[in-house]
């Protein structure tokens, strides 16, 4: 089917929630092609969850492999790869137990149920600027109004405090905040980077106030900032932390993970998809291919840094954001004319997320029309 075809059959059957209007049909590595056979470097990739590139061979055996003896069967029943997943996780988190969803909001909801049954309190405080996702729970915690407002009254209750201010978090938290909900860096917000004292200061006020540090690492976990955990830059250990995204290579998969003594028991959550085989397989190899690639992602976000150095790039490893105002759009557009796909994010700013496994010839493309598209 042709684009325009597509597109009559999406109007007429599809709920309009999405703005697009191109369609990739193909990909390896860090490469897509359009339904019109041309040829871009993704360094959206999926925003950002195509973390070991489209279609990494190793993944698509496992899943492959997967597929062929058990699809499903429920968390009624021991799952293949369940448990070994969960061993993966905690050892290169450091963390104690794990548990897992089937998207980033579905592990943030997971987390604020974990931290209100194991504080036995209700509020939370969470960030301007800050995205946990669309589902009720998470939407209360997400800070954008105009994705918000409409669904008001949310729970849990929440305070909004300026990200990257303690003296405004000091001011909100108190002894029945269940826990304050943080991204390492705000993705969605165009990739915002604050001080690490901020987070040493989230530490020091949720433990004067018996609450749980939750990060959110959604878009920066599994190797994206260059360490498995982007929060792992400041020395802060959080009590809950969140995955999903690049977490499966594109398969649809969450997690949390949580310290010791910080656990659902019986009957306290549930899922039937959650930590299914083919996602815990997918999840597995993807874990094996960062471990390879994982030690090459600072170099590479550093060649993006020097690159843009002019254009004054927010970067940690290969999260890269540039401040563009009413031109990130334009930018945006040039630089998919000539083979590259990056997106704008929030205020004006644009988003680079490409593949774990973008090559340097492949950045110093990337990086070349993306300056002659901002000269």
């Amino acid at each position: 089917m042709i684009t325009e075809d597509y597109k009559a059959l999406d109007a007429r059957y599809y709920m309009p929630a999405n703005t697009r209007d191109m369609m990739l049909v193909r990909g390896r590595g860090s490469r897509v092609w359009d339904d019109k056979g041309n040829e871009y470097i993704d360094c959206v990739a999926g925003i950002a969850v195509c973390s070991t590139g489209h279609c990494h061979p190793a993944v698509v055996q496992a899943i492959c492999a997967q597929a062929q003896e058990l699809i499903h069967c429920s968390n009624l029943y021991y799952v293949p790869h369940q448990a070994e997943l969960a061993e993966r996780l905690v050892g290169i988190t450091g963390y104690a137990k794990a548990f897992f969803s089937n998207s980033g909001a579905e592990a943030n909801e997971g987390a604020l149920k974990l931290a209100r049954i194991s504080t036995g309190k209700k509020k939370f405080v969470a960030f301007s600027h800050g995205f946990h996702g669309r589902t009720m729970g998470a939407l209360a915690v997400t800070y954008k109004p105009g994705i918000r407002e409409p669904f008001l009254p949310l729970e849990p209750a929440c305070t909004f405090v300026d990200y990257g201010d303690l003296d405004g978090l000091m001011a909100a938290i108190d002894d029945q905040t269940a826990g304050v909900i943080v991204e390492p860096i705000q993705g969605e917000a165009g990739v915002l980077i604050p001080p690490d004292s901020f987070f040493k200061g989230i530490r020091e006020c949720c433990d004067e106030h018996d609450a749980l540090m939750i990060v959110d690492e959604v878009q920066t976990g599994m190797g994206r900032t260059g360490k498995w955990l982007g929060i792992e830059h400041t020395g802060v250990k959080p009590d809950i932390v969140t995955l999903a995204k690049g977490i499966a290579s594109g398969f649809p998969m969450g997690a949390l993970v949580a310290r010791d003594g910080i656990e659902f028991k019986k009957g306290e959550h549930g899922s039937t998809f959650s930590g299914g085989p083919i996602a815990c397989a997918a999840a597995l190899a993807t874990i094996d291919v960062i471990e390879e690639v994982l030690p090459e992602v600072p170099a590479k976000g550093e060649q993006f840094h020097k690159a843009l150095a002019a254009y004054n790039p927010r970067s940690r490893g290969l999260m890269i954001g540039l401040t563009l105002g009413d031109r990130c759009a334009e930018v945006r557009d040039t630089c998919r004319e000539h083979g590259v796909l990056i997106n704008c994010a929030a205020d004006g700013n644009l988003r680079l997320v490409p593949p774990l496994v973008i090559t340097p010839e492949e950045i110093e493309t990337v990086t070349g029309v993306l300056l002659a598209a901002l000269d």
